[in-house]
């Protein structure tokens, strides 16, 4: 009787061991990449396998084939707001990244199939983009697959691909020029217009700066002790042409700096003075 339960113990205790859950890292683990690019966000998540002495393009990784663009599950990429990407332009929402890499050319694909687990269930009808972009030799070895947002701007940034010495940079432009554009003209109707706002909009990115000038001025009207903007205002000056009227609005800047004691903007003013010699 005796021996029945201590076998009766034995197999339990054996059952526990085999059902207990070990974790284990993973071989390529998972990585989540959140970017805030324009006026929103781009999203990138896909896993990260380890070169571990292989050669990767053209042998683990073939040339001329569809590849997930990592390991395990497709590569899922998702976009808040419009994009441009390698100059094709692309709605916002979530997309899965494929490539086709090779010697002198790697194929993009944005596709639609979000269910897929790596290239199985890939269709050619759901892919969304296509482009052609060329691989360069990089420097340093990338031991983990790597990708990253890199070079990033208010309008631009590149999404690195790095794998051993092999980099691929696509360009991504950020499309919001017409809805900031309609913001601003929707809230100019409001009592409470955004003219600080609209003059960094029309100044930095829309080129405008007749307008940038104007909306400086009329900001500057409700808060006449914001040394910034007089300085903001001087530049625009400067780049319309009006030294004079550019060495006016810095020396208010001035005065009104030195006032607060931002010794920041204080240096800031005279050295932009010096400019205007």
């Amino acid at each position: 009787m005796k021996k029945i339960i201590l076998s009766a113990l034995a197999i339990a205790g054996f059952a526990m061991l085999t059902n207990a859950q070990v974790k284990m890292p993973a071989p390529s683990p998972t990585q989540t990449v959140k970017q805030e690019f324009g006026i929103g966000t781009v999203e990138l998540t896909y896993s990260r396998p380890a070169a571990k002495g292989r050669k990767i393009f053209g042998d683990l990784v073939p040339y001329n084939k569809l590849w997930r663009t990592g390991a395990n599950a497709a590569t899922k990429i998702v976009f808040s707001e419009p994009v441009e990407i390698g100059g094709k332009k692309l709605d916002s929402g979530t997309y899965v990244l494929y490539t086709i890499p090779g010697i002198d050319t790697w194929v993009v694909i944005i596709n639609k199939g979000l269910k897929n687990w790596g290239i199985d269930g890939y269709k050619e009808s759901e892919d969304v983009i296509r482009f052609n972009i060329e691989p360069v030799k990089n420097k340093k070895k990338a031991e983990s697959f790597t990708m990253e947002f890199n070079d990033v701007k208010a309008t631009s940034c590149s999404l690195d691909i790095k794998w051993e010495k092999t980099l691929v940079s696509i360009p991504l432009v950020a499309d919001f020029l017409d809805k900031v554009r309609g913001q601003i003209e929707a809230a100019m109707k409001t009592d409470k217009k955004p003219y600080w706002q609209a003059a960094q909009f029309y100044n930095e990115y829309d080129k405008n700066l007749a307008l940038a000038l104007e909306n400086t001025t009329k900001a500057i009207e409700g808060n006449k002790e914001a040394f910034w903007m007089w300085i903001y205002k001087a530049k625009i000056q400067k780049e319309m042409g009006d030294k004079a009227g550019a060495l006016e609005s810095s020396k208010k800047s001035l005065e009104l700096a030195t006032a607060a004691k931002n010794d920041d903007y204080v240096k800031m003013n005279k050295d932009f003075q010096k400019t205007l010699k």
